[in-house]
């Protein structure tokens, strides 16, 4: 299993590599790190949004027996329970590699950052659905960019800060004293 890991982010840093290159002069790599990923995992999130508003769930409400859900909302616990997985393992092996915290650590609180994501989705879901009559594609776009937001100052100063802060930035870079 290491031996996978350690093929799959090698891969992963090649193929970021050959992005990074033209904006190095601008962009520090951990920020494009955390762009890079935060955009792959963004994408996974509201193409598995499309798929499972369109196709799974055929634009129909779910009954769950003692519950309904709308077929929004079906599809925004659907594509997280997939852009979950790979945000956890694309934060902790490339984004945040530095960090001091144990795995267990780091998905307790990924969990928590996580669980106010999802909270904060599926209220600006409902608001541009239910309220404005948006179309649910369009809208959970919307309400990604405000959660994007909150995601990143969150998972940069919470989620996966280094073990030593007084020593390391929150990104990973050395601080001068």
């Amino acid at each position: 299993m290491r031996k996978i890991n350690y093929f799959l982010k090698l891969r992963i840093f090649k193929f970021i590599d050959l992005f990074y290159y033209p904006f190095r002069k601008w962009i520090p790599l951990h920020t494009f790190l955390y762009a890079a990923c935060g955009g792959f995992n963004t994408a996974l999130d509201i193409t598995c949004f499309w798929i499972g508003y369109h196709f799974i769930f055929n634009k129909q409400d779910v009954s769950l027996h003692y519950i309904t859900l709308s077929p929004h909302t079906a599809s925004l616990f659907l594509a997280f329970s997939i852009s979950f997985c790979s945000g956890f393992y694309l934060n902790r092996y490339i984004v945040f590699k530095e960090s001091g915290l144990s795995k267990k650590g780091q998905l307790y609180r990924y969990i928590l950052v996580n669980f106010c994501c999802i909270c904060l989705n599926y209220i600006f879901l409902k608001f541009l659905v239910e309220f404005l009559h948006l179309y649910p594609t369009p809208s959970k776009f919307i309400a990604t960019i405000f959660v994007v937001f909150f995601s990143y100052f969150s998972q940069t100063y919470f989620f996966f800060v280094p073990a030593r802060a007084s020593k390391v930035a929150p990104g990973g870079d050395q601080m001068l004293k």
